[in-house]
């Protein structure tokens, strides 16, 4: 341990960020890095503690606690503390396939884990893992490294987002030959369509996906399996096939006026909003259909958060967001204690640049809608929403949210954004290969497995465990790969 006192001496410190009134001008990322010297302060604060929960990843009452992939974050934050990059970015690369991806978007389970949260602020654990990727892409450590034998077993991986990126970085390490297939125009899957430019930058996934060509990957763009290419013939070419398709059946609200024109579902509003600027070198915003307009978002999630920040970046006139559920509250409370994940309220970019662009929170608790209200042309107008309240099932003591009678209220709404979830996979993937799916259906496979109903069939990432983070489609990907890996040879030495 470098500096046994580090978390005395030192508070956290975080990057800056550029200021909401001047980052909703742009798409950039608006986050920054600190120095390296200040950021060793940072590494520093690391207790290097007996029981390193940051890394545990388990689950504690029903939520996980610590980094799922298991990184040696101790040693990683000891490294940094010596300026020891090089060496730092070999540890960290040791369990993390894609540290460039979750140290801009991960909520960070490792810090919430963090021994230093029982009487201060928990090591930036995240910001430090930001500074050693970027650190070894500028002095070239990060290389391709295509293996030196090819077994001749061909994979085929459906889905490029980070569980089927993983899975192929890992299965070709080995030596398998690997296509991927993405339905979309460029690979990323929901890392490309489903996370805003501001959060993670489109050429931070090019950067890799060029390092994983050059180590002999194949991507197929364009091709829509299940449709484009059966089933069958994808398991005729290939001896295994990976299903990493997400959870991209949307939750839909089944209410009076849900036709209307101008009621998108989040996702494909933010693929919209995320091509046009792609297409057009950020020259181009072809979701002029927002400027001027009273934009609702209804879901309190991450993804409705992006929702507003990116209303707002398109000249929205006003956004409020919904949320179904009570505001948590501020800070933990005796039934949450450490090291549990802390079920508290907190406050994300796109709502803090609404509060700096219209003075108040936009978001509404507690709420939700029960008609949209259309024009003679029939797009929306109007948004009636309805108070809810907790109250207890006397048949399953369940506590659900009802509607308050007396508490409805009508909204000028002119775009409507649906971020309530994902219901699972689709259904005409999981049709094409005949896997058997759960109730909430996702692919079934045996606990801790891999391998779906059907022989030869693997499945990984949300389609697999549902609608989750990038973090955790990671270690599904890894872990799908280490099955397949053996399925093939009969034994794996992948990590």
């Amino acid at each position: 341990m470098g500096k046994p006192t580090g978390f005395l001496e030192y508070e956290r410190k975080n990057a800056k960020v550029e200021e909401p009134l001047s980052r909703i001008k742009h798409f950039r990322e608006f986050r920054t890095m600190l120095s390296k010297e200040e950021q060793k302060k940072q590494g520093a604060r690391c207790m290097e503690c007996g029981v390193p929960f940051c890394q545990s990843g388990m689950m504690i009452a029903g939520m996980a606690s610590g980094c799922p992939l298991h990184n040696l974050v101790p040693e990683t934050n000891d490294l940094v503390y010596h300026g020891n990059w090089e060496k730092a970015y070999e540890r960290l690369t040791k369990t993390h396939c894609f540290p460039e991806f979750t140290s801009r978007v991960c909520p960070a389970l490792c810090e919430a884990a963090c021994t230093c949260n029982l009487n201060g602020d928990p090591v930036s654990v995240k910001e430090n893992e930001k500074v050693i990727i970027e650190t070894a892409f500028e002095n070239g450590w990060v290389v391709p490294k295509a293996p030196k034998t090819r077994t001749g077993k061909k994979v085929a991986i459906v889905g490029s987002g980070p569980s089927g990126l993983a899975a192929a970085l890992q299965l070709n390490k080995r030596g398998h030959l690997v296509t991927v297939f993405e339905r979309k125009d460029r690979i990323g899957g929901l890392l490309r369509y489903g996370i805003p430019n501001m959060k993670l930058d489109k050429k931070v996934i090019d950067r890799r996906i060029k390092l994983m060509q050059e180590e002999g990957i194949v991507f197929r763009t364009g091709v829509d399996v299940g449709k484009d290419i059966k089933a069958e013939e994808l398991l005729k070419e290939f001896d295994r096939v990976i299903l990493a398709c997400g959870a991209s059946n949307p939750r839909d609200l089944k209410v009076p006026g849900r036709e209307a024109k101008n009621i998108f579902f989040a996702v494909d509003f933010l693929s919209m909003v995320t091509k046009s600027l792609l297409d057009s070198e950020f020259q181009d915003q072809k979701c002029d259909f927002v400027r001027g307009k009273d934009v609702v978002v209804i879901g309190g999630g991450d993804t409705g958060n992006d929702c507003v920040g990116t209303s707002i970046r398109l000249g929205a006139k006003s956004v409020v967001q919904l949320e179904m559920m009570p505001k948590a509250p501020d800070s933990r409370t005796p039934n949450n204690p450490w090291p549990e994940w802390p079920r508290i309220c907190k406050t994300d970019y796109g709502q803090e640049e609404a509060i700096a662009v219209f003075g108040h929170d936009p978001r509404i608790y507690q709420t939700t809608v029960t008609e949209f209200i259309k024009d003679e042309a029939g797009n929306v107008q109007k948004a009636k929403l309805v108070t809810l309240e907790p109250k207890k099932d006397e048949a399953t003591g369940r506590m659900n949210m009802v509607p308050v009678k007396g508490s409805e209220k009508i909204i000028s709404a002119q775009v409507v954004l649906i971020a309530a979830g994902f219901l699972g996979s689709q259904k005409y993937v999981t049709d094409a290969f005949k896997v058997a799916v759960n109730e909430r259906t996702n692919v079934k496979t045996e606990p801790d497995q891999y391998e779906t109903s059907v022989p030869r069939v693997f499945t990984a990432g949300d389609m697999h465990r549902g609608q989750s983070l990038v973090v955790w489609a990671i270690q599904e990907g890894k872990k799908a790969a280490h099955a397949v890996d053996e399925s093939l040879m009969g034994y794996t030495n992948l990590n």
